[in-house]
């Protein structure tokens, strides 16, 4: 077993031949895809293009260096898009690196509270609808710099603003940007060996040259001097720190939020891996990039998921990916400085307008139709779009915790006849004192005198809901009614009032289920006791089953087990009443030449009469007739002469049987390896029975062997060959621990 000595501290680097061939390939990879994107991204939120680039060399550096995740790449991102250009319209570009700033110091403070996974547990729909509304504010925004105009301040004026753009657009930016969008929406139907370039690159690239031939003007952007030239420092805001406050705290939020989904989503990728993301260490390494980033004067970080996923894709190993995505950019930023300012304004655009389309997923909005979610999405997309972002986030949560609210507390009552004179009431939910409208109208419908089954699945019961029942339950009974009750869930009428009301749990139930199964006082009859818990829980609800069995039954499969008490077969394989023929014996033996009529009689009754379409020979682990069998024991009963019939069993393990040295390299034990052999030997005898062969050969029965081991209830596939795990994919289980 490893040890945590074992494995490079988190903030090592890879060795030199792993950052040659993988970290360093897949670091230009992550390069060619981050910098059109963090150009872009800066010139949609309004701030100079350089903010953008010295975001992208902080989070690669900084976040990749001090960061929780090994593989996760962190830089300016579309999410925040939305918040700086409006902190930028209201504070200034300066003030706004302050708030970026104070947003860092935030995220520090929530990665040393150690709330990381506490932010894991905001409603999925409400951050999918989030990230869909601000694909929507950046596709707007953007489509009047494709036009060849200027970006509007909301999506309303983006929206009302368009015919008068469109009256005035400009042919050189359009066919510019139109040309960014055919190629990012067209390259991923080209071969794959194109698509390893990044498309991203390759529609700048194409625009940028094309801009310089075209006998129209295009407008480019704007970059002074080179990314060392633009470095600034932040300015305090003169006013307005409550709007201040909440704009910082809207940021540290959002990137927090961003980086931990990211993180999840990237270990997801890896799941062979041992090294999982320290999440609130990553939120440290965040916090401290982003107080860096403001204070040299670039864009609020955050780790991307794009970018991540690209860099696991393109084989990294390592941090040191990461780390040198930064800086290729920092040296393309201070040595190619002329070849930024030649991109076009609109081939950044249409470059926007796919990304912000990318972020509407058309799979999360028919989860949120499936799941019931679809007004929280849309109820929080549209504030995100024509109010602000954290507005729209706080509405979504509101409205996915009131949704939660409703679905926890709602309770089914029903009331119906189900023969002459007999009515049954079902109560399934949450019962309180809002479910008496409801239970009281149902109740109402129960004609007087009739004969009433009360079937209550209930998790949650408070004494209100209790005491109206049991006051109807008293009318009823005095109007000459008969009132039963079953119960199946875990909050019962009996504790109502004994103590506060609480949510139930499962173990309560299941200590009801196996209270029979388990030592009791001398005094009490188990299987009395259970037979009552029965009538009480269960009967009602193997009516419906077992009445389609009421004339015979129809198995699918002759079950020959071990007579020990730990096997449960019905449980094992997942199986109903009516599904199994069951015959259970001492060591799950069959023996040979028709010495055992009971055997005989089972086989030919299940192939003939019931045409069973398997027959399973089940063995389990630590099994009392293996142990006296491997011992060769003797007791002087009945019990040597049956266990004499596994005698084959025990010569060929003993001769190497290839199941024993399966079950051997698996770490199983001599007396389980023999068990396992006995199943196997089992098999071969069944085939050479008549019937079985016959029902093999004619009606294609299928002959199978299962070993369940008790310790680990894993059942373990065993053939005449060798043993395999049975799950989705059948495997060979000689690596895997017993």
């Amino acid at each position: 077993m490893s040890t945590d000595t074992d494995q490079p501290p988190r903030t090592s680097l890879p060795g030199l031949p792993a950052l040659v061939r993988h970290d360093l390939p897949a670091s230009l990879v992550v390069f060619l895809v981050s910098l059109p994107l963090s150009i872009g991204i800066a010139v949609a939120a309004g701030a100079p293009v350089a903010a953008g680039l010295i975001a992208a060399v902080v989070g690669g550096v900084v976040a990749g260096l001090l960061g929780g995740s090994t593989l996760q790449v962190s830089g300016p991102t579309a999410s925040l898009t939305v918040v700086v250009a409006e902190s930028i319209n209201q504070f200034g570009w300066a003030a706004t690196c302050f708030i970026t700033v104070l947003a860092g110091g935030l995220q520090i403070l929530f990665g040393l509270s150690r709330i990381a996974r506490g932010a894991l547990a905001i409603a999925p729909v409400v951050v999918h609808a989030m990230l869909a509304g601000i694909g929507v504010v950046i596709a707007l925004q953007q489509v009047h710099v494709l036009l060849g105009g200027n970006s509007l301040s909301s999506s309303w004026d983006s929206i009302t603003g368009l015919p008068h753009q469109l009256a005035s657009v400009r042919p050189g930016d359009l066919f510019v940007g139109l040309l960014v969008i055919v190629i990012m929406v067209g390259w991923r139907r080209l071969p794959a060996p194109v698509r390893m370039v990044p498309a991203a690159l390759v529609a700048v690239l194409v625009a940028t040259l094309l801009a310089l031939v075209l006998p129209t003007s295009v407008e480019h952007i704007t970059l002074n001097g080179s990314l060392l030239d633009e470095l600034r420092l932040p300015q305090v805001p003169g006013g307005g720190w409550a709007t201040v406050a909440l704009m910082a705290v809207t940021i540290a939020l959002i990137a927090s939020v961003e980086t931990l989904l990211s993180a999840v989503a990237v270990d997801r990728l890896r799941q062979n891996s041992a090294r999982r993301t320290d999440l609130d260490r990553e939120l440290l390494a965040q916090g401290s990039a982003n107080m860096v980033s403001g204070l040299i004067g670039g864009l609020p970080i955050a780790a991307v998921i794009v970018r991540s996923i690209t860099n696991v894709k393109a084989g990294a190993q390592g941090k040191a990916s990461t780390m040198l995505h930064g800086l290729w950019i920092l040296l393309f930023s201070v040595a190619l400085v002329g070849v930024v300012r030649q991109i076009p304004k609109a081939a950044l655009a249409g470059l926007l307008i796919v990304v912000g389309i990318q972020l509407i997923k058309l799979a999360h909005i028919r989860l949120a139709k499936r799941t019931g979610d679809l007004v929280v999405y849309a109820a929080t997309i549209t504030v995100v779009v024509f109010w602000n972002l954290l507005l729209g986030m706080l509405v979504g949560l509101a409205l996915a915790g009131a949704l939660l609210l409703w679905r926890v507390v709602r309770v089914s009552v029903i009331a119906e006849p189900v023969e002459a004179g007999r009515w049954r009431v079902t109560v399934d939910g949450t019962c309180t004192f809002l479910a008496l409208p409801r239970l009281s109208a149902e109740l109402a419908k129960v004609p007087t005198g009739a004969d009433v089954t009360i079937e209550m699945t209930v998790d949650f019961l408070d004494h209100a809901a209790c005491d109206a029942i049991e006051e109807w339950v008293r009318q009823h009974r005095l109007d000459g009614g008969e009132v039963q009750f079953v119960e199946m869930g875990t909050a019962r009428m009996a504790g109502a009032a004994d103590a506060p009301p609480a949510r139930g749990h499962s173990r309560h139930l299941l200590d009801e289920v196996l209270g029979p199964w388990r030592r009791t006082a001398a005094h009490v009859d188990p299987i009395t006791a259970g037979i009552a818990a029965y009538h009480r829980s269960h009967a009602h609800v193997m009516r419906p089953h077992l009445g389609v069995l009421r004339d015979g039954q129809e198995p699918d499969s002759l079950f020959v087990t071990c007579a020990d008490s730990r096997i449960v077969p019905n449980v094992i394989t997942n199986s109903g009443p009516g599904d199994l023929f069951t015959v259970r014996n001492v060591g799950n033996l069959i023996p040979a030449d028709r010495q055992d009529s009971s055997m005989e009689a089972a086989l030919i009754y299940a192939l003939d009469k019931l045409d069973v379409r398997s027959v399973v020979v089940c063995g389990h682990s630590s099994c009392g007739a293996m142990e006296a069998l491997h011992a060769e024991a003797v007791t002087g009963s009945g019990l040597d002469d049956w266990l004499a019939l596994a005698r084959p069993s025990l010569e060929r393990f003993r001769l190497g049987h290839p199941v024993a040295r399966a079950a051997a390299a698996a770490g199983f034990g001599p007396v389980d390896q023999l068990g396992m052999v006995n199943v196997a030997v089992q098999l071969e005898t069944l085939y050479s029975h008549p019937v079985v062969r016959r029902g093999v050969d004619e009606r294609g029965v299928v002959l199978s062997g299962l070993f369940f081991d008790i310790a680990t209830a894993r059942v373990v596939e065993v053939t005449v060959a060798g043993i395999a795990e049975i799950d989705d994919a059948r495997r060979p289980v000689a690596a895997l621990p017993a």
